[in-house]
């Protein structure tokens, strides 16, 4: 209806511009014909040099012998009329109504026209509404029903906590006379808190559907706009049209756009995001009832939301939506891998168990990527192959098999890899190695994998230390081969990984004796976590000092794996000659490599592989993910 509305517009302003163009046409035409004095007119028409005349008001056109045309002013009580057609001049005359009419549109048509096009260009880039050219004001949430885009808790999976948090929310929806005959009061709002992708507009939209109740989604951003009282008035507009649905629930996604600690913009006590949170906090617990309205937001940064956002009466409860953990990976691949066919050989507990850190977003494009790869070979279903190369590419980005590497590339290349794999192997807290590839991937030429045993809740110093000295292990392996002099810049993301953690060790977690247990990390970045300017700095004695231990623990990484590439160098040896002729290797074959043997072997022997050199497909407890860390992804060279 809308297309259809601006398509007419567009009609009508096409008509009259092409009226105009025309009137002004005419007007120009007349305007610049030449001009007579009365009196030339009349001594032209006495002689019989006129063949054709227009009366017009006060004016008269006229064409000559010469067939140009003229024009002169009719002095008052003149009786041109007469005096033309007593020489025998064709004649025509204009209506004194039409003629004003003429004038009249081309005065004002202009302007008519100039304010038409202002309110409509306002109106579009407001975004429209039911306000018409001044529906900016108007809210843009979209309201779902029962039966447009219902979701239920069925849907919703490795969120169970969560779930059972807002269950309570459902009930008040189901059966509000339960709570308020004891007094009992629901939360008037729950704020959903995790990192993208872990199901938490999802989560919102099943509490809608279980309660059957209207649902109206909107996103932050949705509230601010360049005309100050904009926002305060779409929130204003919110709560009414929630109102008069109730009860419902109002679900603000991405709140941080609008709800951010206030005072740390650039605009002051006059600045529209701030207007418009103000309005946000008094509809939210204001002087007038909001009975049956509940409201459900969701932000993956709650240390920047204001603290009258947060407090008792306005968000009561605040749901961690964390990464699932394997259990919850298991089930969300249950959900997704129901809507695709799949083969016997496929475990979704062994998929779970190797993607830990990946959000129920990530599953469900691991899912989407494996039956894209099924359909790519020509398979009626997705087997157990198609999501494992789905989860390479995932996880290392989509092989690079038409980049071609000189041979003298491809053996640097080799070696670095095999150096973090050597030493990811013999260092018995780093994770275990799940693959190491030469062929190019993403942006790098080639890389080692490793997957965590366990979903992991935090990082123990001795841990720390030997991934640096994993990570420090491909420029180690450059020089043991290559010499000092011949060492690549392939190493740069590995400087740069064992850097960050460094630093977090020395400057965060406290992991150093020397420096303390001090959070220097807001201090050393200069801005609090809400975006105003830190409150003190790092002096320059211990930014030195901080420097110091941070190189301390990368040369000791970098020492460690100089060290085990030499105790271990024929094992070194075979690893990058194995890398060569196959290129992409699994952990368990890096194992049978190292002890001499060929990677590919019956399965009788795979129970012989070394313990460690790959994760156990064992039940793990039930902890905080981990996302699986890349090591060695040796980058090209830079270009000159």
């Amino acid at each position: 209806m809308g297309n259809a509305r601006s398509f007419a517009f567009w009609i009508v302003l096409g008509l009259l511009f092409i009226a105009l163009f025309q009137l002004f046409s005419g007007n120009q035409t007349t305007l610049s014909s030449s001009e007579y004095a009365y009196s030339d007119f009349a001594v032209a028409v006495e002689a019989g040099q006129i063949t054709q005349a227009k009366v017009d008001g006060e004016r008269v056109t006229f064409v000559g012998l010469d067939n140009k045309e003229a024009w002169a002013i009719i002095p008052k009580d003149a009786e041109v009329t007469k005096m033309l057609l007593d020489q025998g001049v064709e004649v025509t005359a204009v209506s004194q109504e039409a003629s004003s009419v003429s004038r009249i549109i081309w005065l004002f048509g202009p302007v008519i026209l100039l304010i038409g096009f202002w309110f409509f260009m306002m109106n579009r880039m407001q975004g429209g509404g039911k306000g018409g050219a001044m529906g900016f004001g108007k809210s843009k949430a979209k309201m779902l029903t029962e039966k447009s885009g219902r979701v239920t808790f069925d849907d919703v999976a490795g969120i169970d906590e969560a779930k059972e948090e807002l269950e309570e929310i459902v009930e008040f929806l189901r059966n509000p006379q339960k709570f308020s005959r004891l007094g009992g009061k629901i939360p008037k709002g729950a704020l959903l808190v995790g990192p993208p992708g872990t199901g938490k507009t999802l989560l919102a939209r099943a509490i809608a559907g279980e309660a059957g109740v209207p649902f109206f989604t909107i996103s932050g951003s949705d509230f601010v706009e360049m005309f100050v009282g904009v926002g305060a008035s779409r929130v204003r507009d919110m709560f009414e049209q929630a109102k008069k649905n109730a009860p419902c629930i109002v679900f603000i996604d991405e709140i941080d756009a609008v709800g951010r600690h206030r005072g740390s913009g650039h605009g002051g006590g006059n600045d529209e995001r701030e207007q418009t949170l103000n309005q946000l906090l008094v509809e939210m617990d204001g002087f007038e009832s909001n009975e049956g309205v509940i409201l459900l937001a969701a932000t993956n940064r709650a240390d920047v939301l204001d603290k009258a956002l947060t407090r008792p009466g306005r968000f009561d409860r605040q749901v961690q939506v964390p990464n699932p953990d394997i259990k919850g990976r298991e089930k969300i691949l249950n959900v997704h891998a129901a809507k695709v066919p799949v083969g016997p050989d496929v475990d979704l507990r062994i998929i779970a168990r190797g993607t830990p850190g990946f959000s129920g977003a990530d599953l469900a494009n691991l899912v989407n990527e494996s039956a894209l790869m099924a359909a790519r070979i020509g398979r009626n279903f997705v087997t157990m192959d198609d999501f494992e190369m789905a989860k390479d590419k995932v996880m290392m980005g989509a092989e690079r098999r038409s980049m071609v590497l000189t041979a003298d590339q491809k053996e640097k290349t080799a070696y670095h890899e095999a150096g973090h794999a050597i030493v990811g192997i013999s260092l018995p807290k780093c994770d275990p190695v799940y693959k190491a590839t030469i062929i190019p991937r993403g942006g790098a030429l080639g890389m080692v994998m490793s997957l965590p045993e366990m979903d992991r809740l935090q990082m123990f110093k001795d841990e720390a230390k030997q991934r640096i000295a994993m990570t420090m292990a491909g420029k180690a392996a450059e020089i043991f081969k290559y010499g000092a002099d011949s060492v690549s810049s392939g190493p740069v993301g590995d400087i740069m990984q064992a850097t960050a953690l460094a630093r977090a060790m020395v400057m965060r977690y406290g992991m150093s004796d020397k420096v303390g247990n001090i959070d220097y990390q807001e201090a050393a970045n200069g801005y609090d976590s809400m975006g105003g300017v830190g409150g003190f700095s790092v002096s320059a004695a211990t930014k030195e000092l901080i420097e110091s231990e941070v190189k301390v623990l990368i040369d000791e990484g970098y020492a460690t794996a100089v060290r085990i590439i030499e105790e271990r160098a024929e094992d070194f040896e075979r690893l990058a000659q194995g890398l060569l002729e196959y290129e992409t290797l699994t952990g368990e074959e890096i194992a049978r490599v190292v002890r001499g043997e060929s990677p590919h072997v019956s399965d009788d022997n795979d129970d012989k592989s070394d313990k460690g050199s790959k994760p156990s497909l064992t039940a793990v407890p039930k902890t905080k993910p981990k996302k699986p860390k890349l090591d060695g992804g040796m980058e090209p060279e830079p270009s000159a």
